[in-house]
Formats: C-alpha cells, sequence, structure tokens
C-alpha cells in the first residue's frame, strides 16, 4: 500500500513486475601473466589492441615470450586482455639498480616502476607560477613550481604538474605523482622537506645531451668539443644503466609466499573482476613453464571459472614426444586445454628468423573470434578457426598422428589445403577417452563456466529476501528468462525449451530444513551442443530396380 488511505477517492500503487534482467558475462577476457620490458608490475591493467600494450608494457621484447603472446591474441581476433607483470629483481651486492633515481632541482624523483626503461626518462623544474594560484593555496609564489617528466622512447609521452609544492597540501608534489603520472614518483627513501628551495633545472643527461646538440652546431665545427660532449653523454647513460630483472621462478615470482593474501604474482588476478582464459606464456631459459605452476594455474582457473591454456614443453618435436610425456605436463583439470604443436613464426628482433613460438595467445584469439561471430557454444576449432599470421607449424602432423593424440586429449594445430593452418581439436585436459568425463569438449565447458558466472552475478539480489514461494517464483521466471534467451541463440539441444533445459527452485528444492538454515536451492540443468569430431559418410551402390 503505497500511503495510508485517508481521503475517499482514488490512489495510485505501482507495483514491481519481479523481471531482474540476468546480462551474460564476457567469454573471452584473457590475461597474461609474465615479464615485460616496462609497466606496473604486480597490477593487472586492461588493454583493447595491441598498441596499449606497446605503450604499456613496452611490445616486443627478446627476454620475454609475453609480447608475442599478446600480439598474436590481438592478431587473431582477441578484442580485450589483462596483462600482469613480474618483474624478479637482482638481489646480489653490487646488482645494478632496478628504479632511475632523479635529483633534479632539489627534488628526489624515482621512476614509476622497475626497468632500464627508466634511462629515457627526461625531467625538468621551472618556477613559472602564477602569485593569483599561491594566493588561493595559502602560500607564496617561491613555494609552488612546475615539473615536466618525458619520455624520450615510447612516443615521446609527456606530463606536465603545473603548481605543485612541497608544502602539506593537496597538490603536495609525492600526491600528485602517485595519483597521476604513469612515469614518475617521489622516492621514498627521501622525506619531504617544506624547507627545500626547490630552483629551475632539467635533468643532467638532458644538459649533456643539449650540450653535444650546440657542439654539432659550433661553425666551423670544434672536433675536441664534440668528442668531449659524447663521451660524456655516454659516460652519463653508462652510469644510469638499470637492470631489467632476471627471469622468472615459480616460488619467486608467480607463486611466492603469501601470493594469494598479498594479492602478487599470479595472483594478482584477484584485482581483476574477470577473466575467462588464462594464458602463461614459457619464461624458463628451456623455452618451457614449471608444471607446478600449471598445476597451480588450472587449480586457480576452477576457482575463478575460467580456462587454462597449456602450452606445450619445447622438447616435444613430434608425435611420439607429445603421447609419450603428456601425464608430465602438470594438470588434468577440466579447465585447462593443451594445443600441440607450437608455431613457427618470423622474429621481427631477430632479423625475421623463423623461430618457435607457444600457442597459447593465438588459440585465445581463435577462441575470442569464434564466441563473437558464432557463440560460445561452438568449438573454437575447424576450417574456420584460421590461425593468422602463422605460416608454419613446429611439427607437421598427418591424419593417422592426429588420430593418436586427439583420444588423449592434446588439440592438434594442422595445416589444412587452402584453409592454412588451423585449430583442429576442442578437448580440455579431461577429454581422454578413458576418463569418460562429462567434460570432454571445450565448448561444453566454456559453455557451464558462461552460466555459472552469468547466474553467480545476476542472482544476488536473491540474498537476504523472504524465502518462500514468491521469491522462488521470481527466481524461476529471471532465470529461464536468461536461459530461454540462450536457448533462442541456438546454445543447446531440443526442439523445445523443454528438451533444452530447466530451472526448478521449490519446494522440492528447498526444504524446511534449508529455509530454517537460510538456504534457497535452485537447480538448472542444460542439454549442451556438443562438437561433431567425427563426420561418417556411407557410400552405397545401387542395384538396378527392377521392372514390374
Amino acid at each position: 500500500m503505497p500511503v495510508q488511505l485517508t481521503y475517499p477517492g482514488v490512489y495510485i500503487e505501482e507495483i514491481p513486475s519481479g523481471v531482474r534482467t540476468i546480462t551474460g558475462v564476457a567469454t573471452s577476457i584473457t590475461a597474461f601473466v609474465g615479464r615485460a620490458l616496462r609497466g606496473p608490475v604486480n597490477e593487472p591493467k586492461s588493454i583493447n589492441n595491441y598498441g596499449d600494450f606497446e605503450r604499456i608494457f613496452g611490445g616486443l621484447w627478446r627476454e620475454s615470450t609475453l609480447g608475442f603472446a599478446v600480439r598474436d591474441f590481438f592478431l587473431n581476433g582477441g578484442s580485450q586482455a589483462i596483462v600482469v607483470r613480474l618483474f624478479h629483481k637482482d638481489a646480489a651486492e653490487g646488482s645494478k639498480p632496478s628504479r632511475a633515481t632523479f635529483a633534479v632541482g632539489g627534488l628526489s624523483l624515482v621512476a614509476a616502476y622497475e626497468g632500464s626503461w627508466g634511462e629515457n626518462l627526461r625531467v625538468s623544474v621551472d618556477k613559472n607560477v602564477s602569485q593569483d594560484v599561491a594566493d588561493s593555496m595559502g602560500l607564496s609564489a617561491d613555494k609552488l613550481f612546475n615539473i615536466t617528466i618525458r619520455d624520450a622512447i615510447a612516443g615521446g609521452t609527456a606530463e606536465t604538474y603545473r603548481n605543485v609544492t612541497l608544502e602539506d597540501k593537496p597538490k603536495r608534489v609525492d600526491r600528485i605523482l602517485k595519483s597521476e603520472s604513469t612515469l614518475m614518483r617521489w622516492d621514498d627513501s627521501v622525506v619531504i622537506n617544506p624547507a627545500t628551495v626547490v630552483s629551475e633545472k632539467a635533468d643532467p643527461v638532458t644538459e649533456k645531451e643539449k650540450a653535444l646538440a650546440e657542439a654539432k652546431k659550433a661553425v666551423p665545427q670544434d672536433p675536441a668539443a664534440i668528442a668531449a660532449a659524447e663521451a660524456a653523454l655516454k659516460k652519463a647513460k653508462a652510469d644510469r644503466k638499470l637492470s631489467d630483472g632476471l627471469g622468472l621462478t615459480q616460488t619467486d615470482d608467480f607463486t611466492p609466499v603469501g601470493a594469494e593474501a598479498g594479492k602478487m604474482g599470479l595472483f594478482a588476478l584477484e584485482k581483476s573482476d574477470l577473466f575467462n582464459i588464462l594464458c602463461i606464456p614459457p619464461y624458463l631459459s628451456t623455452g618451457n613453464a614449471d608444471p607446478n605452476l600449471t598445476s597451480i594455474a588450472s587449480a586457480y582457473c576452477e576457482k575463478r571459472r575460467a580456462m587454462l591454456l597449456v602450452d606445450p614443453p619445447s622438447t616435444w618435436t613430434d608425435k611420439d614426444e607429445a603421447k609419450d610425456n603428456i601425464a608430465d605436463i602438470g594438470t588434468s583439470s577440466k579447465n585447462a586445454a593443451l594445443f600441440f604443436p607450437r608455431l613457427r613464426q618470423q622474429n621481427p628482433l631477430n632479423e625475421n628468423q623463423m623461430e618457435d613460438f607457444a600457442p597459447c595467445g593465438a588459440v585465445a584469439g581463435i577462441f575470442a573470434r569464434t564466441d563473437t561471430q558464432r557463440g560460445v557454444w561452438k568449438a573454437p576449432a575447424g576450417l574456420e578457426a584460421v590461425l593468422v599470421g602463422v605460416p608454419l607449424l613446429s611439427v607437421p602432423l598427418t591424419d593417422d598422428e592426429n588420430g593418436e593424440l586427439n583420444p588423449l586429449g592434446i588439440n592438434c594445430l594442422r595445416s589444412m589445403p587452402a584453409a592454412g593452418r588451423v585449430v583442429w581439436g576442442s578437448r580440455t585436459l579431461q577429454g581422454d577417452d578413458r576418463l569418460a568425463s562429462e567434460w570432454k569438449y571445450i565448448p561444453v565447458r566454456r559453455i557451464a563456466l558462461f552460466i555459472e558466472e552469468s547466474l553467480y552475478r545476476g542472482t544476488k539480489w536473491v540474498v537476504f529476501e523472504p524465502n518462500d514461494e514468491p521469491l522462488w517464483a521470481q527466481i524461476r521466471l529471471n532465470i529461464g528468462a536468461f536461459m530461454h534467451n540462450l536457448f533462442r541463440q541456438g546454445a543447446f539441444q531440443g526442439k523445445t525449451p523443454q528438451e533444452a533445459y530447466f530451472v526448478k527452485c521449490d519446494k522440492e528444492t528447498t526444504t524446511q530444513n534449508d529455509i530454517n538454515l537460510g538456504i534457497v536451492n535452485i537447480v538448472v540443468g542444460f542439454a549442451p551442443l556438443k562438437p561433431a569430431e567425427f563426420v561418417v559418410i556411407k557410400l552405397q551402390q545401387m542395384a538396378g530396380q527392377i521392372q514390374t
């Protein structure tokens, strides 16, 4: 009743319909974890194209396969990725520092994150400030200054922060840099002293570069001055040489002590709301990933309702190696899938020499492309699943060899006439025929994960509602509408909704004891589409018909 009924007349009341639309979640957000040239450490960053990766993480790098996997992902149809950069600091005595430091105009600054990329930062300080602004902040003009930071390599990215101060004000320089800058931070080892006299000055390397430029402009040119300037510049850059970190390890970088609680390493993805696919490109000097990490990552994917794409070891140089060593990859999870062989592509960092690369990024792109074109219930394999940018495969496979690997749950990448290189398998690591698993096929597992995640997010309104038939009816209505929409899109088997899915939430699923315990039970069933792996064509010769 909207209001107390006090006067004779007509009262209007709006009655809630009980419809709460459940929106399907994304299906192909792919997380990449590994080593990069630059970028924030242990912080998941969402990117929408390879240009974002180059800008934030530095692009391709000889020391890491991460950039190649991300490149292949977007090249093959990926649209959104989450990248977690890990950094293994060299803790040896006398090792190079990992972050560039700057002492400019009385300020103590440090690069925003680790790596030699910080050598390319340039800083300048000036005192071109307004007295009116100073008055509005309750400071004298000599307490304000402007700071400009420029990345001399990454497209000349520049940041300017005007009217900052060392005083305890909202625009104190350390606060401004921490909240706004992607390039620089205040050096935390130095306590800010408001009494510091800030002077106009530029980064010393910048000054030497300017001196070199002026020397080269001299008329007539002074070879001695030019040589001295070049030597000074070379020495300055050598003195500032930084460490890009050491190779990653499972125990120190991906799963260090306290990683899950501290949201570090692999578990930095806890800071990300959703990801559907996880790729860990090879990071060991052998060109592989640690099987222990694969095991941990697959368990984490089961917890997060995601799929792990496992790369074949570099030692799998033929069919027999794959067949004999499938048990050694570290997992047989229903949320993991293995693709073999590796991709043979040109390496632009090595004079376009042909090299072998992990397939996880390209396959994740195929997943995303198939989801967009056909739906998550379509197997990401077949003649449509063409691997873009892959001229060769490291191991050419025949039909008979494919026939030995497929029943073991190893998805093969094949070269097909006219089509090119394609994904020719769609089984999870529970796809071994001997396991007789209901999660044998990738699309069946992925549609289940999609429904689970969508319903998990779309039914939170139920919490604390009165647990009785009106609530149960609303649940059936809303989940039923969501499932029916999938049925109309062709996600399930069956000619009718009754054959394709069901939603139960009533006194049979939720007993009085459940109600007393504060529990409401919802049972959702669906008939998944399974890929036609084997097409059998039966050909029969017709005998001549007898005339009657």
